[in-house]
């Protein structure tokens, strides 16, 4: 039933959305910061004295589903472009087009409130914000 449910949005294909039935949303989580925490696509702070850094992603989560939900999220701009999450990446990163390395570090924020989104349509029915289905 879930798979049926993610495949069903554009820019997930059925072997995308089988691994993250498999590998990630069998668990059940109880808000979207676990989601995040799980795939391991959150800041990880430094805390010393006075300094306080984000240090980049912590990957401690699966390394696999975390590699899928960045690919989804490159294929989620292409396929889903009047979405909320595509309109904000192409808002943070408009004018540093030739800055490779900060399109990818927008990519990776846009993979981990993807996972959320998902997560959010599967348990409670909720459409990503200007996302589109598959029609059939």
């Amino acid at each position: 039933m879930r798979l049926a449910h993610l495949t069903d949005l554009k820019g997930i294909g059925r072997v995308g959305a089988q691994r993250l039935a498999l590998e990630l949303f069998w668990r059940t989580f109880d808000n979207r910061r676990q989601v995040g925490a799980c795939v391991g696509l959150v800041p990880q702070p430094y805390d010393s004295g006075d300094s306080q850094v984000d240090q980049g992603i912590s990957k401690q989560g699966n390394r696999r589903v975390r590699a899928l939900l960045i690919e989804m999220a490159w294929s989620w701009l292409r396929y889903q472009p009047d979405s909320v999450l595509t309109h904000w990446f192409y808002q943070r990163t408009q004018g540093i087009s030739s800055s490779r390395r900060l399109r990818r570090v927008a990519i990776v924020a846009v993979a981990r409130r993807l996972a959320i989104a998902l997560w959010r349509y599967l348990k409670d029915g909720v459409l990503p914000e200007g996302a589109k289905l598959k029609s059939t």
